[in-house]
């Protein structure tokens, strides 16, 4: 590890920046914002503790690197990752003596100091912990909002119409663990339910609606008013066209269908309610509630601590909020961990359900999955090592330009593609669009030679070498082309991370084809805004996405990105087959790694009891 090399003219570098902030600029754990920043509040309060102004630019650096707050005490061991994911070498950097530090900080008139200090500063120290005041402030009312409603009686509930539902919908296993779930949905005003892929997170979700539906009607009442949400638009597609789905197979009566049917779902910011004067607040909000009586969130691991403090604080204190993703999976790129802690703080009897049968992989990767999220390494290797139908491992390093040794994913990778670019010069979208979701090359990195780029760069290398006429040479839209969207579009219904296919039409020229709610939409290339070619993309954005083959591609094991969320999510987006690329010192170094973000949600709602 080196320190980065200080270029002055660099977009990042702080000029005139004085003393300690200077040092830690130019190593790379400052941003010029941080220093910029923490300057500025140093001059209104008058303080010219340069050991303070270190101490707030490393506040107000800790969220943008997914931190609530940075710990004084350990700060110098756990800076080590720039906010680009690059490893930084900190250990020469003039670091304060924690102890002294803290009570430095703890002295200044920017910081108000413990938990009940009644002043309002920019920062605030709890112990060694140093938050800015908006984050100290809404984990301390996350904490409380969520303890409210774990907490709260609930009094409506007809007993025997909820032991009749769970025999209906769930039969023999009424008394298994997704029946449980649904159970404290109806039963409670919070309900996590926590499981991996496969486990039946999302199609659950259509029967804790019809049971709740079901106790409507029982008592006379109307039909309850539903909100349906997830973090990103493509998320929110597909737990709607998981209810719909689940709408025509569930056993209830003609109402409750009907009330399935007629769900939609949004992002938790169309939710809220954007407002034009704000990017952190919504119209909805702790003074205006959101008017429904049940509000259920899909792939909760991705919603960050701000957003999850604005969603908690906007629902009513008398309706039901459900939570549901996988703790395992890797968190919000903003800051917090929220779901991870909620389940961490839980006990049984918090409404906190844990599924655990997963019904979609096969076994070897189902072992490898568990292996990992356990973070037993050498269960990881000899599970990967195993291989059988469903496991590959090529233990080498991915960035290797060899083509003996990279084989079997050059062969998959081209087989693959040509088997999409057939059918999307015939015109087949259908078919098009099916195969494309049959393989694809994850990625830790987005640049450099582990990265989609570079990754990019070569599988079309392969393609050019070996499809006739492909594609790229002649132009932007090509049939075959496989697309990623990147920004959300909601005129076309079409969402960051959705993926489709450029197919030729019956008059000579192209169309942009995707999937939504099962069926096959076609777009003018025209139309089509943010968009690049995808045969391969970052772990991060195939959350929510499945592939009948998963080709993981490790970086090094110096990676600072390399970590057990990431190569878990990684391993969980393979349905029939897994091909893992990379040394068996990377998948322990990841295993080994699991993402620690500072964070005093847990500990807030466990002495909350």
């Amino acid at each position: 590890m080196t320190i980065v090399d200080v270029d002055p003219f660099a977009a990042d570098r702080a000029l005139r920046a004085p003393g300690l902030l200077q040092a830690f600029n130019d190593a790379g754990v400052l941003a010029a914002a941080d220093v910029h920043v923490a300057r500025r509040l140093a001059e209104l309060a008058g303080e010219d503790d340069e050991q303070v102004a270190l101490a707030a630019a490393l506040a107000v650096r800790g969220p943008r690197v997914g931190h609530v707050h940075v710990d004084l005490s350990t700060a110098s061991v756990t800076a080590t990752v720039s906010e680009d994911d690059e490893e930084l070498d900190v250990a020469a950097l003039p670091w304060p003596e924690p102890r002294a530090w803290i009570d430095r900080v703890a002295a200044s008139a920017l910081v108000a100091v413990g938990e009940e200090a009644p002043e309002s500063r920019p920062l605030r120290l709890v112990g060694a912990a140093l938050y800015l005041d908006r984050y100290w402030r809404e984990e301390r009312d996350l904490a409380a909002d969520l303890a409210r409603l774990r907490d709260a009686p609930v009094t409506d509930v007809d007993d025997a119409v909820l032991r009749d539902g769970l025999a209906r919908l769930f039969g023999a296993d009424r008394d298994g663990l997704q029946a449980r779930a649904c159970a404290s949905a109806v039963r409670r005003r919070l309900t996590v339910v926590a499981g991996g892929p496969g486990t039946g997170k999302t199609t659950m979700v259509s029967r804790i609606v019809a049971l709740l539906a079901e106790q409507r009607l029982a008592s006379g009442a109307p039909e309850p008013l539903v909100a349906l949400a997830a973090p990103t638009g493509k998320a929110a597609a597909r737990l709607a066209e998981a209810v719909s789905e689940q709408a025509e197979l569930l056993d209830v009566d003609d109402a409750v269908r009907r009330h399935l049917r007629g769900l939609g779902a949004s992002t938790l910011h169309r939710l809220l309610g954007t407002r034009p004067d704000s990017q952190s607040r919504f119209r909805h909000e702790r003074g205006n509630r959101l008017p429904h009586d049940v509000v259920i969130v899909d792939e909760t691991s991705m919603v960050s601590l701000s957003l999850m403090a604005r969603l908690v604080e906007a629902v009513r204190p008398d309706a039901r909020l459900v939570l549901v993703g996988d703790p395992g999976q890797l968190t919000s790129i903003e800051a917090g961990a929220v779901l991870g802690d909620i389940v961490g703080a839980s006990e049984t009897a918090d409404g906190i359900v844990v599924l655990e049968r997963v019904h979609r992989f096969g076994q070897g990767i189902a072992a490898v999955a568990e292996a990992v999220r356990r973070g037993d390494a050498d269960a990881a290797v000899a599970a990967l090592g195993a291989g059988g139908d469903d496991v590959g491992w090529l233990a080498v390093d991915a960035a290797a330009d060899d083509g003996i040794l990279l084989e079997p994913l050059r062969v998959a990778a081209v087989a693959a593609a040509r088997a999409v670019i057939a059918a999307a010069r015939a015109g087949d979208a259908r078919g098009a669009i099916d195969r494309l979701s049959a393989f694809r090359v994850l990625c830790a990195h987005r640049e450099g030679p582990y990265g989609v780029a570079s990754w990019m760069e070569r599988i079309e290398r392969w393609l050019a070498a070996e499809v006739e006429a492909f594609g790229p040479a002649s132009g932007r839209w090509y049939a075959g082309r496989p697309l990623l969207v990147t920004e959300n579009d909601y005129g076309l219904r079409l969402f960051n991370g959705d993926t489709g296919v450029v197919v030729a039409d019956a008059a000579g020229g192209v169309t942009a084809a995707f999937e939504r709610a099962g069926e096959v939409v076609h777009h003018s290339t025209s139309r089509l805004g943010a968009v690049e070619t995808v045969h391969a993309m970052t772990v991060h954005k195939s959350q929510g996405s499945q592939f009948a083959t998963a080709a993981i591609v490790l970086p090094d094991p110096t990676s600072q990105i390399l970590s057990r969320e990431l190569l878990y999510t990684a391993v969980t987006r393979a349905s029939d087959r897994l091909l893992v690329v990379g040394t068996e010192e990377a998948i322990r170094q990841a295993v080994a790694r699991p993402v620690a973000r500072a964070s005093g949600l847990a500990w807030r709602l466990r002495t909350s009891r």
